[in-house]
């Protein structure tokens, strides 16, 4: 958790949230692990961790003793999302572009330097590379990421970009600044990304930014697939076209007018 100097701060506060970030992150963890990440004596995790833990945020493994954060802080950020209107506006264009596909097709949310999976529909085929809902990965290898990123203004994604620590996840991932950058704006040129196994080895995926009523990306939704079902005479003209025009769709949805 970043720093926070306030005279009005709570510290006990701040710490246990620490502690659920951190979790969310790496967990599960042992208390002696989040007191080595956290840089917190052990009596303070253990005494945070257990009031946590009371009130059902934290789940404890009884075998090997970990805390993990539990489903309770996962149906807070799913009502915090709906109350937005964005499960509302983007369902429907999920399940089309299901139909059209038959295709694994995912939303994700912006969360700091991260993207969010909020919420998907698998693919038909019984083959699939699946990401779950509520995993975080680095927006700067990901095809919704890259379509959040390119699409923000010049001192948001430059914020973004320089707290990057790049993590070669494949042999494709951007490597440096200087090629993630090249990247954006063919993204930015063309309207939509493509993630061509960036993540993970052999999946695809295209997405395309949406929009909230200030015109600020804030969301994004991508079709993926593994490499082997993809023909690039065809998935790699009409899958943009359709995540676009459902990109746009859901952002009309969300007030904004281009």
């Amino acid at each position: 958790m970043d720093n926070i100097k306030n005279a009005n701060n709570v510290k006990s506060i701040i710490k246990a949230f620490a502690i659920i970030e951190a979790l969310d992150e790496s967990g599960p963890l042992s208390i002696g692990e989040l007191s080595k990440t956290l840089i917190m004596d052990k009596a303070t995790v253990h005494r945070l961790i257990n009031t946590i833990k009371d009130i059902g945020h934290v789940t404890q493994n009884p075998e090997t003793k970990k805390y993990s954060n539990s489903i309770k802080l996962f149906e807070i950020g799913q009502n915090v999302i709906a109350k937005t209107g964005l499960f509302e506006a983007a369902r429907p264009y999920i399940e089309l572009l299901s139909s059209a596909t038959g295709e694994s097709i995912n939303l994700g949310i912006v969360r700091d330097n991260k993207i969010v999976y909020v919420d998907k529909k698998e693919g038909k085929s019984p083959i699939k590379v699946s990401i779950k809902i509520g995993t975080s990965i680095p927006m700067y290898c990901t095809g919704m990421g890259k379509a959040v990123l390119s699409h923000m203004n010049e001192t948001e994604r430059e914020s973004v970009i320089n707290r990057i620590v790049y993590e070669r996840y494949t042999r494709k991932t951007s490597p440096d600044k200087e090629t993630l950058l090249r990247r954006l704006d063919k993204c930015r040129r063309l309207g939509y990304s493509i993630d061509n196994e960036e993540y993970v080895d052999g999946l695809i995926s295209f997405g395309a930014p949406i929009f909230n009523y200030k015109g600020e990306p804030i969301a994004a939704i991508s079709i993926s697939f593994p490499k082997p079902r993809y023909d690039e005479a065809d998935h790699g003209v009409s899958y943009p076209e359709l995540i676009k025009d459902a990109a746009a769709n859901i952002s009309k949805q969300m007030g904004y007018i281009k």
